[in-house]
């Protein structure tokens, strides 16, 4: 049986997850900005190594491709989150993965990591565990190193003959969706993206011109466009974590309200009918004083 105390307490309760809840939406809105800021300031850098790898290109014969190879399965690396509370953020990227990893060369691939323990276990569910489980980095100034560290990884693999090429699969934020699923091969560097940067007009009134051996700079090109790939895949998979996190708070800040109302009345009500029952106590009490005297 429900008392005033008991109501009281109730409230109490309700008052302190809204105040978390509200909290988290604030940092979740701040996240997002910074996110969306990040991704600005890659996308200068990566407009840069564009326009040098256009130059490497225009200025000489066609390139060996040292990072293709018709052997091995097809890799696939996928981003997700570590932490909850951000609806069906890590259900989205591991079903989209999953179907991937199904249909992708009639099934001929190869799950090389996921950076999120939730999603990791999403897919372990669905029967794709991965070879390897990275973390997320606490905040923007982690993204470099963890982006360096998925490199390295990638590069490895790929450089051991195990995988024939790398895909990143992640979640982006549109105006559609708070979290859609999208993939991007990492590498080998698309052929075509190649022969459209080949074949852009250059920007400026003369191109320049480079030292460096054209073979070693291409590589080196090659190796800055993929880490921008994957530090835009962090960013943007970030942000839409954030703000689907945001979303399912506004959401339960709702439900909150609602419950908390609900909590309010009822309190009232058995405030007073305990206001009513003692005063009646108190009448009922007199007329039998009175009564006896």
């Amino acid at each position: 049986m429900e008392t005033l105390e008991s109501l009281g307490e109730k409230l109490d309760t309700t008052g302190d997850i809204r105040a978390i809840v509200r909290t988290m939406k604030s940092l979740s809105s701040a996240s997002i900005r910074g996110y969306e800021r990040a991704v600005e300031a890659v996308g200068e850098y990566e407009r840069s190594v564009e326009m040098g790898l256009q130059v490497v290109l225009r200025d000489g014969p066609p390139l060996e491709r040292r990072d293709a190879s018709s052997k091995g399965p097809d890799g696939l690396v996928v981003l997700g989150s570590d932490r909850g509370l951000c609806g069906r953020f890590n259900d989205r990227i591991a079903q989209h993965a999953s179907t991937w990893l199904e249909t992708v060369r009639d099934g001929h691939t190869r799950l090389v990591g996921v950076v999120g323990i939730r999603a990791a276990a999403r897919l372990e569910a669905l029967g794709a565990p991965a070879d390897g489980v990275f973390t997320l980095p606490g905040s923007i100034s982690g993204l470099a190193q963890a982006v360096n560290a998925l490199s390295v990884e990638i590069e490895r693999r790929v450089s051991a003959g195990e995988v024939r090429s790398v895909t990143l699969a992640y979640n982006r934020r549109t105006q559609d969706a708070l979290a859609q699923p999208m993939d991007r091969r990492l590498v080998p560097v698309p052929e075509r993206y190649l022969q459209e940067l080949a074949a852009r007009p250059w920007s400026g009134p003369s191109r320049p011109t480079y030292r460096m051996e054209r073979t070693a700079l291409f590589s080196w090109l090659v190796r800055q466009h993929v880490f921008v790939a994957i530090y835009r895949g962090f960013a943007e998979s970030l942000a839409s974590e954030h703000a689907s996190r945001l979303a399912a708070m506004q959401s339960a800040e709702r439900n909150i309200d609602d419950r908390r109302e609900e909590l309010e009345g009822r309190y009232r009500q058995k405030r007073q009918e305990t206001i009513t029952r003692e005063l009646l106590d108190v009448v009922s009490g007199f007329e039998a004083v009175r009564h006896r005297g």
